[in-house]
């Protein structure tokens, strides 16, 4: 933990500025309930060309928030930066629940990885995206890096699995199809 408290005392210390104290409000909005990330999914299951990698995010990101917010949240309870170090100004309203692992940044990685195992054409803006909703849980101090970084590996992981999955399925659905025309 005391490492933890060294990173976001630096980030407060070294990094904080007018100019990210306005964008990385904004950065973390949209990672709020994962709707961007829902969206982007939606949008792109409307398409036949894109809908594999529609569906393989879609299924990435409930396989997040039930791990996260369902299973790893309750059961760590662990208690967010800002509740320990109430000095801190935060930036954002106040959020509820427990800091581990950071949703906004699991729900992130989970979608842009599931681009990334998909091949998707969008996947390096979606990373890009992912690190800066990571980033600024860190500088809005409302979660530690810990948080951010399990956040980060568990939406991997789980981009991942959605991908083997609507592929597996996909797979059975396609040979299923054949065998009955």
């Amino acid at each position: 933990m005391r490492i933890d408290l060294r990173i976001l005392e630096f980030i407060q210390t070294y990094l904080r500025c007018d100019l990210l104290d306005m964008a990385m409000p904004l950065i973390t909005r949209l990672g709020d309930g994962g709707i961007l990330w829902i969206g982007i999914s939606v949008l792109l299951l409307i398409s036949p060309r894109t809908r594999k990698a529609g569906a393989a995010m879609a299924v990435s990101l409930g396989l997040e928030v039930l791990c996260c917010n369902v299973i790893l949240k309750p059961f760590v309870a662990r208690i967010r930066p800002c509740d320990v170090d109430s000095a801190v100004q935060l930036l954002i309203p106040h959020p509820e629940g427990f800091s581990f692992p950071s949703g906004h940044t699991g729900a992130s990685f989970a979608a842009a990885s599931a681009l990334y195992f998909g091949r998707s054409r969008i996947k390096v803006p979606a990373f890009i995206l992912a690190v800066l909703i990571g980033f600024s849980r860190l500088y809005l101090y409302v979660h530690y890096p810990a948080d951010v970084l399990a956040g980060a590996l568990l939406g991997i992981m789980l981009g991942w699995l959605g991908n083997i999955l609507v592929s597996f399925t996909g797979e059975k659905l396609h040979g299923k199809l054949h065998a009955t025309a």
